[in-house]
């Protein structure tokens, strides 16, 4: 879809360094080229070269006219999302990606586009169905060129229920319908946890943690005004990198200064951190966050030697004391890459159970949903592999003895920053009393273990997909 008013403000902006935006088929097939799924195997020095190594999904594509930037762009599951965004301001010299507020609201758009379209990927003729609506759910979304409603699945695929004009002035964009009924809200936040441990001196451990605040709120009225706020414990680390979804009307500008980028200080700002907002019809994350926690919540060390034609492997986990010892589920997957099928299998566990997949390549360490009383558990075992068929996994990082364990559990009713919603805190300008339910949970996300008796690299690709 093409919006000519964008394309005169972006002309507009640039005068005569303008690069217009090439036909649909010249801009597919520059931009093919531009993400190596075609002529991959031919070396073309503007393309790749080394000094054009991209850290983004944000695009520098070669046109007849010359260089279009920025072209926001991705590859998943067979299918290219893409979108060329306004950037409001010259584009000499090019300004950091982050002060360019149209790429969030594209990347939010296709993300929104990729989660309407998605589940129906393994069904050709539902997806070509839900593609050839995209259309009508544009004009929606992105009437004039600026996304307003960036959940694709919240609207309606035909122009039958799509009102001109609201009927009410007052009632924003993104509320395409009102409720009926007792008012209620419902918030949940979700953190994950990224973590790669090396148990090894001259390498150093990380972890992450990403927080988002999903809300539902079931209010009657065109534009119902709600305030809520996330509280921390004392002392506990500050949220930064707060992303805030477009409904919120206002926010206290320190509060979206916090960066990781930087070291914490005094300074920082560490809450409570406020949110008023008119929400949306359908469910929304109002907001994103990091943090920089102390520990990660288990600790743990793996060890896998060769001896001849076996493998000794021993594993060590423990729960840091901080940490809510009540979990949904909590396994420990041990892959073996680039071998055969297990064939014999000797173990020891101090808790849970070990089992084996059906390929005979995975060990599954299920130890349940708690830890014992002294916090730590242990497995070792040796193995022996047969001889490796095609149906084998193999991976050309994991060679040799550089493998890992990799960690999932989730825990309810916790968060790893200690970040809450106070439900007395949320406010709601509307009549009666509504119900409000909050709830909170933790997350593993590529929670990794390498082996401590090789070298484990710094970067795996099958993290930064």
């Amino acid at each position: 879809r093409r919006y000519p008013t964008v394309e005169l403000r972006a002309e507009t902006f640039n005068g005569s360094a303008h690069v217009p935006v090439p036909s649909d088929g010249a801009f597919l097939k520059a931009l093919l080229f531009e993400l190596r799924l075609v002529d991959d195997h031919v070396f073309v020095e503007q393309r790749d070269t080394c000094t054009r190594i991209n850290h983004s999904s944000v695009y520098s594509v070669s046109t007849a006219a010359g260089e279009l930037w920025p072209v926001l762009a991705f590859h998943k599951s067979g299918l290219i999302y893409a979108c060329v965004p306004l950037v409001e301001g010259t584009l000499e010299p090019r300004p950091p990606l982050l002060t360019v507020s149209g790429l969030s609201q594209g990347l939010a758009l296709l993300l929104g586009i990729m989660d309407y379209i998605s589940p129906s990927r393994k069904n050709e003729a539902e997806m070509n169905a839900k593609i050839g609506q995209l259309r009508n759910l544009l004009i929606q979304a992105c009437p004039l060129g600026t996304p307003l409603n960036t959940n694709i699945r919240s609207l309606n695929s035909s122009f039958e229920d799509i009102q001109e004009m609201p009927a009410d002035k007052d009632q924003p964009a993104w509320r395409s319908s009102t409720y009926k009924g007792k008012p209620q809200v419902n918030v949940c936040i979700t953190e994950k946890v990224k973590c790669m441990q090396y148990d090894q001196r001259d390498v150093v451990d990380t972890w992450q943690v990403y927080g988002a605040v999903n809300c539902k709120c079931d209010i009657e009225g065109s534009a119902p005004n709600v305030t809520l706020s996330l509280n921390l414990p004392t002392n506990a680390p500050p949220l930064q990198d707060i992303v805030v979804h477009h409904c919120v009307t206002s926010v206290d500008p320190a509060m979206l200064m916090s960066t990781s980028a930087e070291p914490l200080h005094d300074s920082v700002y560490n809450g409570p951190y406020k949110f008023p907002f008119i929400p949306p019809s359908d469910s929304f994350n109002l907001c994103y966050y990091t943090s920089q926690v102390p520990v990660p919540p288990i600790l743990g060390c793996y060890q896998l030697v060769e001896e001849g034609s076996q493998i000794k492997i021993t594993v060590n986990l423990k729960l840091h004391e901080s940490i809510k010892n009540s979990f949904e589920y909590c396994e420990a997957r041990i892959p073996f890459f680039n071998r055969g099928p297990i064939a014999q299998l000797e173990y020891k566990v101090s808790y849970g159970q070990l089992d084996l997949s059906r390929e005979k390549s995975l060990l599954v360490w299920v130890i349940g949903q708690k830890f014992p009383k002294s916090l730590e558990v242990s497995m070792t075992g040796t193995v022996s592999f047969g001889t490796a068929g095609k149906e084998h996994p193999t991976d050309y990082v994991c060679t040799g003895n550089t493998a890992y364990v990799k960690l999932y559990f989730r825990i309810p009713d916790f968060t790893l920053t200690g970040c809450y919603v106070d439900q007395h805190s949320v406010q709601i300008f509307v009549p009666g009393k509504p119900k409000i339910t909050a709830s909170r949970e933790l997350i593993s996300s590529n929670y990794y273990i390498w082996n401590s008796k090789a070298p484990a690299p710094m970067v795996y690709k099958p993290l930064l997909d």
